[in-house]
């Protein structure tokens, strides 16, 4: 089999190491890729939210199954175009991927699909967003409507925050944005499989979104994760499944918008039980990262089984019963205006450390063939081990043996966990 990865992020970079070591797979291809990527596959120049171009290389190199990484090439339509040429593809039909597009369509979906969610307003103007910030109160949760690459949220206490930062959004090209109610309890991540009819779950995993350390600083495209969450209840993943992930694929089914691809379901679990803090149409990065590096079953079989509607005859799933945590390193000033152009180093080092590799995320080659930074997440650095604690020391331990000026790390990655510190509120 040969499989083309759209994308050139960690999360591309661990979908690409896991397909190159499945027997199945004579040869992966990556468009665009990046540095990393270049070690395990064919790297093909292009744009990825390019239907036309990515319609070609697949035709070029004869693929049999492509795997959108990013949501870009979603919502362009990109999957639609290859599907349309006759190749397998993972990944959502434009219309589908407005689950992940649109927050406003999500809700409506989930409204009529009866999943627990947390009540929205879905606001045009600032007058709006003033009468639904009372309605809520406070802590305020405000999101930009569109794609905004894990960077359109804004939870805050400060109600001007909240309002200037809807202001923002606003003041886009038909910009909206949705006001919800603030969710209690922590965060989980569940990437769910979909053919458009059957729904296979991925194992949980819980990401760190705010750039420092405590839960500070502005939302990033996620700063780190692990797997597995051994504080979740027990029955968490049927539950999810048969509350959020099924009604809403049937629901997309009803609409005649199948989906195929990754249901990624964004979890609060509260003390009234889990609600859905936002879907995504893809798998999430840095999540994607821990969770692949823990799955035994080869993946190309799984993927293509969902991009052909036959994940009703797959098998169950393998995991490895390891921690997996990935610490992103970034670069200066991210979330912000990231430098680039920075020599990294020490990636070798890192990966001498046992149980950890190293990803790609923002890198590229200088002239001279040097290593050099490209974008504001610059390496995702995982480690596997048989404990939380003993994952954590491996994946710091590897982190600083990496050189990058200015660069920075969260160091508190899983930690409240390595110290039995999450809780899942319970019911009064």
């Amino acid at each position: 089999m040969v499989v083309l990865v759209l994308g050139s992020g960690a999360r591309e970079h661990a979908l690409v190491r896991s397909l190159a070591r499945d027997p199945s797979v004579d040869e992966v291809l990556a468009l665009p890729g990046n540095p990393g990527i270049a070690a395990l596959a064919r790297c093909l120049p292009g744009d990825p939210a390019d239907p036309a171009a990515v319609v070609t290389a697949a035709r070029a190199h004869d693929a049999d199954l492509v795997v959108v990484g990013p949501e870009a090439p979603l919502v362009a339509g990109v999957a639609d175009a290859v599907r349309a040429a006759g190749v397998d593809c993972f990944g959502p039909s434009a219309r589908a991927a407005l689950l992940e597009g649109s927050k406003s369509f999500a809700k409506e979906v989930m409204a009529a699909a009866g999943v627990p969610t947390a009540a929205a307003h879905v606001c045009t103007d600032v007058a709006q967003v003033e009468q639904a910030l009372e309605a809520t109160g406070a802590p305020y949760v405000v999101k930009e409507d569109g794609l905004a690459a894990g960077k359109g949220v804004v939870v805050t206490e400060d109600r001007d925050a909240a309002l200037e930062h809807a202001a923002a959004c606003l003041s886009r090209e038909g910009g909206r944005v949705v006001v919800e109610d603030h969710l209690d309890g922590p965060e989980v991540s569940l990437f769910c499989l979909s053919d458009g009819a059957e729904v296979v779950a991925l194992e949980p995993a819980q990401d760190f979104k705010r750039v420092g350390e405590g839960d500070t600083g502005p939302n990033t495209g996620g700063m780190g994760a692990y797997s597995p969450l051994t504080w979740v209840p027990e029955d968490l993943v049927p539950e999810v499944l048969r509350t959020v992930a099924r009604p809403t694929v049937a629901e997309m089914a009803r609409r005649g918008m199948p989906f195929v691809g990754v249901l990624y379901v964004g979890l609060a679990l509260t003390r009234s039980g889990p609600r859905v803090v936002e879907f995504n149409a893809r798998f999430g990065d840095p999540e994607t990262q821990v969770v692949l590096a823990r799955l035994r079953t080869p993946l190309a079989g799984v993927l293509r089984a969902a991009a052909r509607g036959e994940l009703g005859a797959l098998a169950p799933l393998e995991w490895d019963p390891s921690t997996g945590v990935n610490v992103v390193v970034a670069a200066e000033h991210y979330p912000g205006r990231p430098t680039t152009g920075d020599p990294v180093g020490g990636t070798e080092q890192a990966e001498q450390v046992e149980g950890v590799h190293v990803l790609h995320a923002g890198t590229a080659t200088d002239d001279h063939g040097a290593l050099v930074s490209s974008g504001g997440r610059v390496l995702s650095v995982v480690a596997v081990a048989e404990d939380l604690p003993r994952a954590r020391e491996q994946a710091y331990a590897a982190v600083g043996r990496i050189h990058l000026r200015g660069g920075h790390s969260r160091p508190d990655i899983a930690l409240a966990a390595a110290q039995g510190r999450v809780r899942v509120p319970q019911e009064d």
